[in-house]
């Protein structure tokens, strides 16, 4: 089962009232179970430790939004997930992007490391970084803004 599958069977139990959803592949099975409004995720395959991942419920919102204050025009692009950000892929690579750096759909911006997957974190806008709001190697928590832009 892909990453994304496993973010819209997520997605769907935080959206809708179901309660928990359990799929079995071969010899892959999943099971995701909504407890007080958190959703875990816990999933088995062959030579693979049993894994568990909690999301937060679904924002609202979408992954883009506009700052509210003084920065109206700017977008915030946000983090799809729980883990630990990095600007680049390795420390002794220059970073993905930077401050004044144009970005078009596809670009990669960071990489965002959670249970031991480093998950890529590609734009979806076209737009020019105003700001980079989070450190290298600190966590970051689901929805948690990363990036200011200016749209282009």
């Amino acid at each position: 089962m892909e990453l994304k599958e496993i973010k819209e069977l997520i997605k769907l139990v935080s959206e809708t009232g179901v309660s928990e959803v359990e799929i079995e592949r071969g010899d892959f099975k999943i099971a995701i179970k909504k407890i007080e409004e958190k959703v875990f995720v816990q999933s088995t395959a062959p030579a693979m430790p049993t894994q568990m991942i909690m999301a937060a419920p679904a924002a609202t919102s979408t992954p883009l939004t506009p700052v509210a204050e003084h920065t109206s025009n700017l977008i915030t692009i946000k983090s799809p997930m729980i883990g630990t950000f990095y600007k680049s892929s390795t420390p002794d690579k220059p970073a993905f992007i930077g401050i004044g750096d144009e970005i078009k759909p596809g670009k990669v911006l960071c990489i965002i490391e959670a249970m031991k997957l480093f998950n890529e974190i590609e734009s979806e806008i076209s737009g020019r970084i105003v700001k980079v709001l989070v450190e290298n190697a600190s966590p970051v928590e689901y929805d948690q803004p990363l990036f200011l832009v200016e749209p282009m």
